[in-house]
């Protein structure tokens, strides 16, 4: 149970950009239908590569968030992030509600940045010279750039900084923000994750490293959690941005609350710098932490978001750490998002975080779709291909990125 001696902290806002839907909403009855965002590359000539689709976000227009020549002065992601962001602001009721500026902050993460600004800035230096490298290319390409930029939209003069660990970095984002309140060091704060890695380099170096789906003919159904067929990830793009609140901060200026940030839990497995430590021992580890740091026991926990990639090593290292904390035949209900938005990276943390929330508050545990054949060795309830109606008093968001780093936060629907 929440405790007592610590401040409590609320998620009051919500807002996303993602592959399946640009906005909270559609994103969600997309999730619990089972649609598939994965097609065929548009963003750039990907004839020379192996693979040819991704989970690209579709019909989005930078300028409905920002001003045009903000716009042309930041990367993809950050119009991702800010795009965010200002629909979770709009829904918490912050926009044009008075706060302490210096008491309001975000931590807000990304695994890769500007890799598209990199990209264009060096091609320029190579047809034309280095004359003709953009005087705003630093600003492009930094991470730090989107809660910076969130900072000088939203007027946030407190804590802000960005949070780097490749597919935890939202995740270690979401722990952090909710450390911050909880000592009192913040009223609000800001927090989540973009990523907009769709492009020459992403895709080209994480397909030699042989981490991506090979399914050209079939993208709807390339991305395969826990499925014994799988042949990796499908990579992904989009923001989502979550609204941290200090509940009694929350309660007087009469906000709508989402759900509660009950605890964190970060580990590394300090084994390998791409793949998981083959036991699970870092990532259960992580889980039992946060469950800890929430005052529940596993026991309580109802439904797990999972990393759940569609590759060979993570799955299966995954499906061993839940079975760790939880037991040969653990109670949660699981289910991997990434069948339908595929992989977001850096950004994952936090559309799945969001999906999460979603889950405690309509009872409904979304499914893991594109599941055609179990595989033993992923041998938990992964909801497959249909949702399912649970009440769900407290649920675990997990991610797990290269460097080793395993994250994980624990939501309750609980509030006195």
């Amino acid at each position: 149970m929440p405790d007592a001696s610590k401040r409590r902290v609320v998620v009051t806002g919500m807002g996303c950009v993602t592959p399946v839907g640009n906005d909270m909403d559609s994103a969600w009855k997309a999730i619990v239908a089972g649609e598939s965002g994965a097609d065929v590359i548009t963003l750039f000539d990907h004839s020379a590569f192996d693979v040819h689709f991704a989970n690209e976000v579709k019909n989005f227009e930078a300028t409905k968030f920002m001003d045009p020549k903000e716009a042309k002065r930041a990367d993809r992601f950050v119009h991702f992030a800010l795009a965010a962001t200002r629909m979770a602001f709009e829904q918490s009721g912050l926009l044009g509600c008075k706060f302490d500026s210096e008491r309001a902050g975000c931590v807000y993460g990304s695994g890769i940045g500007g890799i598209m600004s990199i990209e264009e800035q060096y091609m320029r230096y190579v047809k034309k010279g280095p004359r003709r490298i953009s005087p705003f290319t630093i600003p492009l390409l930094m991470i730090n750039a989107a809660p910076g930029q969130i900072a000088i939209d939203f007027g946030l003069r407190g804590i802000n900084y960005g949070t780097v660990s490749a597919c935890s970095s939202a995740t270690h984002a979401i722990g952090l923000a909710l450390r911050h309140i909880q000592r009192d060091e913040a009223d609000i704060i800001v927090t989540g994750g973009s990523e907009a890695a769709i492009s020459i380099l992403g895709l080209g170096a994480f397909a030699t490293m042989g981490a991506l789906s090979t399914r050209n003919d079939d993208p709807k159904t390339s991305s395969r959690p826990f499925d014994k067929d799988r042949d990796g990830f499908v990579i992904g793009e989009g923001a989502g941005t979550v609204i941290c609140e200090e509940l009694e901060h929350a309660k007087r200026r009469g906000a709508f609350i989402h759900a509660e940030i009950l605890g964190y839990g970060f580990t590394d497995d300090a084994y390998h710098i791409t793949a998981p430590e083959e036991t699970g021992d870092g990532a259960a580890r992580a889980f039992s932490k946060a469950i800890s740091d929430s005052g529940l026991t596993p026991d309580d926990i109802d439904y797990i978001n999972a990393h759940g990639t569609s590759t060979l090593y993570n799955d299966r290292t995954e499906a061993l750490a839940i079975k760790k904390v939880f037991g040969s035949e653990p109670k949660p209900a699981v289910s991997s998002t990434k069948g339908h938005t595929g992989h977001l990276l850096g950004a994952a943390g936090a559309i799945e975080a969001i999906f999460t929330v979603l889950a405690i508050r309509n009872g409904i545990v979304p499914p893991t779709i594109n599941h055609f054949t179990d595989d033993p060795e992923c041998d938990i309830d992964v909801t497959p291909n249909t949702p399912k109606q649970r009440d769900i008093r407290y649920a675990l968001s997990n991610n797990l990125g290269f460097g080793g780093h395993n994250a994980a936060i624990c939501f309750g629907r609980s509030l006195d």
